[in-house]
């Protein structure tokens, strides 16, 4: 407005000086042309433009207005979203004490200490020159994210067996989090009909017909860019009724010598496990070793007997009872005829096939006959009132969770140990194999994980 002003009188002052020129006429035209490139330099103006700013809640977040040629005017800052007017010049205006302004070398700076999300919007720099100049900035205020936990599964969650379940994470923050899932243990996450994943996206894990290899350590992830980011623990405990699976059902052992005998078990929530003999439980004694070593819903029970006895020979069942349920299973211990070189300990070993029982007969003769003498022996001591048969009679049975079955198995006498020769007439496929000294190898097939340490 003021530079048509200045245009207006030069215009003015040509139509004075209309027939010639002059000495005085050109000194007034140089002033007047001196007087309008002045006020035209001296127009403020922003050197730059606001820059947008992005700070983390809480942190304090600097907004720099840069203008030149200010001289008598002044500048003023306004949040645009709050319709608020912050700061006049060197004064705050607004009553938030978070909000401050600094003059430096043609830079106004408004400060905002400790930002709110409030604060987050538009920012206006204004000269109050006619008309009025300004520029905007943005000043983004960020939220890391943070775990709702009241809208989200709590911390520990049960479930029956071959049910299903639904998992579910909330968190807030801006921008708005990412959830995703995966195992603490890294093992795979089996989802949408059983398709395995080591990592889900989305709020809601959904698990369906849950089996006992999913319990676990769930770790629900939310990230949204702002660090840090956060994470729950989420623990599924799979219930379900006890199982037992005997790796060995008869055993075998000398009078005078120890043997071990042993069950797996698995039980959630936790068993009680005991052993029980002639409807008595078995505590530790001088007699009775007991060794117990669990494993998440597993368990492995030992029970030692030192010092076979007459007394000692019977059925022992190592039982598993929780809330859901209990189950047992049987374990038959009987005598064998003490070998020439008695060994200390007995305890059941894994037969890796039958060909490594199984010694070449190409001995002397008066060994071989030996081994059968004592072969039908222990047969008649084991099969009372059997025939003398090539092949062995059925032993024993096979017990897990709550059913029992019963097969055959190759008896063998091996005098001295490893070091004998084998009975061609006991010959047959058969589970196990025994050894004078040694127990009765027998195994109703176990899970997978059992079958590696057989």
């Amino acid at each position: 407005m003021f530079i048509l002003t200045v245009i207006k009188l030069l215009l003015i002052a040509l139509n004075i000086f209309p027939s010639r020129f002059t000495n005085r006429r050109i000194m007034f035209l140089i002033y007047m042309t001196n007087l309008v490139t002045h006020v035209m330099m001296d127009e403020p103006r922003f050197a730059q433009p606001i820059p947008n700013v992005t700070v983390a809640v809480g942190r304090d977040a600097n907004l720099p207005c840069v203008v030149e040629h200010l001289g008598v005017y002044k500048v003023a800052w306004i949040h645009i979203d709050r319709q608020m007017i912050l700061t006049i010049h060197r004064h705050v205006i607004s009553r938030i004490p978070r909000y401050s302004v600094t003059y430096t070398d043609n830079t106004w700076l408004l400060h905002v200490n400790q930002a709110h999300q409030d604060d987050r919007g538009y920012y206006m720099c204004q000269v109050n020159t006619n008309p009025m100049i300004s520029q905007v900035g943005y000043l983004q205020v960020v939220v890391p994210p943070n775990i709702l936990d009241i809208e989200s599964t709590p911390s520990s969650v049960a479930v029956r067996e071959n049910q299903n379940i639904n998992m579910t994470c909330r968190a807030d923050g801006f921008p708005a989090p990412k959830i995703i899932w995966r195992r603490e243990d890294g093992e795979e996450i089996a989802v949408e009909k059983k398709k395995k994943v080591l990592v889900y996206d989305g709020d809601v894990l959904p698990l369906t017909k849950v089996s006992r290899n999913e319990m676990g350590a769930y770790l629900c992830i939310a990230t949204n860019g702002v660090p840090p980011s956060v994470s729950k623990r989420i623990i599924l405990d799979v219930e379900f009724s006890p199982m037992i699976w005997v790796p060995n059902q008869l055993v075998g052992a000398p009078s005078g010598t120890d043997v071990t005998i042993d069950c797996h078990t698995e039980a959630h929530p936790k068993a009680i496990i005991y052993w029980v003999y002639n409807s008595v439980m078995v505590l530790p004694s001088k007699k009775y070793k007991t060794d117990y070593t669990e494993n998440s819903y597993r368990a492995h029970m030992k029970l030692t007997i030192r010092n076979l006895q007459y007394g000692d020979f019977g059925n022992y069942r190592c039982i598993s009872k929780n809330s859901l349920g209990e189950t047992e299973g049987s374990i038959r211990v009987y005598e064998i005829p003490l070998p020439s070189t008695p060994s200390k300990q007995v305890t059941h070993t894994t037969v890796e096939s039958r060909e490594s029982n199984i010694i070449p007969s190409s001995r002397n003769d008066t060994t071989k006959s030996l081994q059968t003498d004592v072969g039908y022996a222990m047969k008649n001591d084991l099969y009372p009132g059997s025939a003398s048969s090539s092949s062995s009679s059925g032993l024993g049975g096979g017990s897990s969770s709550a059913a029992s079955s019963s097969t055959s198995m190759q008896t063998s006498v091996l005098p001295g140990g490893a070091a004998g020769n084998s009975l061609s007439s006991l010959g047959g496929s058969s589970k196990g194999s025994l050894a004078i000294g040694k127990s009765i190898y027998y195994t109703e097939r176990p899970p997978n994980e059992y079958a590696s340490s057989a």
